[in-house]
Formats: structure tokens, sequence, C-alpha cells
């Protein structure tokens, strides 16, 4: 018999909670929708259990072509795993929630982006994820951060300037050494902050 007792976190921060949820959802997922299946309880929003992302996304990040992916959130939706509200066209983002069986947290109550919010956070994922030294999935911290500019009514052009600026900082710095793309909008915070300023 095994204990816990003592037991410890060698990374005390962003784990998830896998518990009866995931079991059940073992239970009923082929072995491939279901790694998709964790994929998205990882990096979906932990109040809401929801993930924008688009099929491009998804099969990048799971090196999978984007046909096996739609299969596989097919195979999840038809079980009732999660809810798909589809994008207007392959390039455009989606959003995908996890259903209540299947997300081991408590849900806040929503509160509800308004089309321009939605529009403007869209927006700067794509000015993000253009700049060749990024890679990243645009995820939830991302848009929270990218809402937090909605609000403070940080022009577009300003965010624009201010990847731009960022990109060219971390090239002239590295001076042809090679370093890892960068993953998180928050990198750039500082210098949207900055170009705001001038």
């Amino acid at each position: 018999m095994t204990t816990n007792q003592g037991a410890k976190l060698k990374h005390p921060t962003g784990w998830f909670a896998a518990g009866q949820e995931m079991v059940r959802a073992s239970g009923i997922l082929s072995d491939r929708a279901f790694r998709l299946y964790i994929h998205l309880c990882l990096n979906a929003d932990r109040g809401t259990g929801r993930l924008r992302a688009r099929h491009a996304d998804l099969a990048k990040a799971r090196r999978k072509s984007r046909r096996s992916v739609v299969t596989y959130l097919e195979e999840l939706r038809t079980v009732d795993v999660c809810t798909i509200r589809s994008a207007v066209n392959q390039h455009a983002v989606g959003e995908i929630e996890i259903g209540d069986a299947f997300w081991p947290y408590e849900r806040m109550p929503l509160a509800h982006a308004t089309n321009d919010e939605a529009d403007y956070t869209e927006q700067v994922r794509r000015l993000f994820q253009s700049r060749r030294c990024v890679e990243s999935p645009f995820s939830p911290a991302d848009q929270k951060l990218a809402a937090g500019f909605f609000r403070q009514q940080v022009r577009l052009e300003q965010i624009e300037t201010a990847l731009l600026l960022g990109c060219s900082k971390i090239c002239s710095m590295l001076n042809g050494k090679v370093s890892g793309p960068i993953t998180s909008l928050a990198y750039f915070q500082a210098v949207v902050d900055e170009v705001g300023k001038l």
C-alpha cells in the first residue's frame, strides 16, 4: 500500500487537477482524443473551462494534421466532453468549452466580452503570432492581457510598434546566438508601456 503523506510538488504552480473527471474521460475517449482533451484542459482558462484556438494552432501543438484534430474534436463533442463554437472559417479563432462533467474546477461567473473586445483581442493575437520570433498558442493569460490593453484603450498601432521594438531588441541582444522563441505576450508588456510614453 502506497501513501502520499509528505509528498511535495516539484513545481507548485502550473499544475492541473486530474481527478474523477479525467478518469471518466479516459473511459469513453480514444487514446488520441484523450490526449487532445488533456491538452485542452491544460490550456483552458481555469475559471471558465474555455479555450479560444484555431484548428491549425491545435494541430501544431499536438504535432498532428488539421484533419486529425478536427476528427478528435468531433469525438469530444459527440460524447459531450466539450462544446465547440466554430469559427467563421478555418483561419479564425473558435471557442472550446470543457463540459461540467469533465471539468474539475468550479466555474466563476463569466464576464461576457463585448464584440469590440473580442475583435480587438483577436487582432492582438494576429499581430503577436505574426512575428517570426514568437511561438505561442496565445494562452488564456495572453488573452487576459490583451483584454486589459483593450480596457486601457491601448491603440493597436501602439501594440504593433511594441512588438516590432521588442523583437528587434531580442535580436540585437542575442547578436547571432540561438535562443528559444518568445512564448508569452507578457514579454512585450513593458515595451507597450514604453511606446505609450513616447
